[in-house]
């Protein structure tokens, strides 16, 4: 009896914890949430001095209490699945583990000399606003357009490399060591901040056939900048239009998730889902 009973609350911890379709789920979503978002308010404001100054014990309690919170999520996580190492190791797992511990490290330092330390350590709590991509559905569509894009993203790229090696050779050719350009990579750099329009200004063509040159090159820069957004801006319309019913079950054998609707087994290890 206390076997079947342990059994029933793991799995209901784990139907809480791993999903996000039932009202008990989403409410412990919505919660972790709302700490994930106050400890990221928490690093920001601790880096203002002068508000650290005066709230420095305040701060330090919120985010005890925060930590505990994490590390009592993160116990959960690992005894509620069969096979915690698939956890543990995870993306998630291991960015769980690397925002909760440095404020239990900084336990092991003291003193004046080392605050400096310490502070850093606590920066690595940043690394909380990860967890919130899991809480993001459509996170997944820009995912998959993402990857679909990386090739013609590539090519591209390369293609605006080779402009650039070109238009700086010319640039230091028409402008020289007199107008500033030193040097080929002294001038790519100049294209590529043109390019970008970005115009730092630390360097500037002062012949007229220079400045025709870089006019022509900050013209082209505006359509280059849109030619990226309007490729994974395509691919994502894509993935919308091949949009599969899935749902957040999440496989308490191997911490598989993204299972199809009405799915029983799971399609990584092919233990039931719903034991």
């Amino acid at each position: 009896m206390a076997e079947s009973t342990t059994s029933f609350w793991k799995r209901k911890l784990h139907e809480i914890i791993y999903e996000a379709d039932t009202p008990a789920g989403k409410a412990f979503d919505v919660v972790l949430l709302i700490v994930i978002v106050v400890s990221i308010v928490i690093v920001m404001l601790e880096s203002v001095k002068s508000i650290y100054a005066v709230y420095a014990d305040l701060f330090y309690t919120i985010e005890w209490i925060i930590t505990v919170i994490f590390s009592i999520e993160y116990i959960l996580r690992i005894i509620t699945i069969k096979n915690p190492r698939k956890y543990i190791f995870s993306f998630y797992g291991i960015i769980d583990f690397v925002s909760t511990i440095p404020t239990y490290l900084t336990l092991f330092f003291g003193g004046y000399n080392v605050l400096l330390a310490v502070r850093a350590l606590r920066l690595l709590r940043v690394f909380r606003i990860l967890k919130i991509t899991r809480y993001l559905g459509e996170a997944d569509k820009l995912v998959v357009a993402l990857k679909h894009s990386r090739p013609k993203i590539l090519v591209f790229l390369f293609a605006v490399f080779i402009i650039t090696i070109i238009a700086g050779t010319v640039m230091y050719l028409v402008e020289g060591e007199a107008g500033g350009f030193d040097n080929i990579p002294l001038s790519i750099y100049w294209c590529i901040v043109t390019l970008t329009t970005v115009g730092f200004g630390d360097i500037a063509p002062i012949t007229p056939l220079g400045r025709f040159i870089a006019s022509f090159i900050m013209i082209t820069g505006y359509g280059i900048i849109a030619v990226p957004t309007g490729i994974v801006s395509a691919e994502y319309s894509r993935a919308g239009e091949k949009k599969v019913h899935v749902n957040t079950q999440v496989c308490p054998h191997c911490n598989e998730d993204k299972h199809l609707d009405q799915a029983e087994y799971c399609h990584n290890c092919g233990n039931p889902l719903n034991e």
